[in-house]
């Protein structure tokens, strides 16, 4: 609940006007920080190099290299039977 703030100037009121303007300031401008750190940290080359670093920490480069060779060999073989049937 906010309480009712009471003021005994215009002065103390143009003060808290001030300062409540330069918070919001502050604010926006922590939120375009933010954003430009989510948005750096969320680059495509980044999110490579974060998968790099895990992959070559587990050994899961052997991993993904077999199973990206596995698919290409399927998928050549899907089309030999294909082609195989239809003629």
């Amino acid at each position: 609940m906010i309480m009712a703030r009471e003021y005994k100037s215009f002065e103390e009121i143009d003060q808290h006007l001030s300062v409540l303007k330069l918070q919001r300031e502050i604010d926006q401008e922590n939120l375009k920080l933010n954003f430009y750190k989510a948005k750096v940290d969320l680059a495509p080359s980044k999110l490579l190099q974060g998968l790099g670093t895990t992959f070559s920490e587990s050994r899961t480069w052997k991993n993904v290299l077999v199973l990206f060779i596995a698919k290409k060999v399927l998928g050549i073989l899907r089309k030999r039977n294909r082609k195989e049937i239809q003629e």
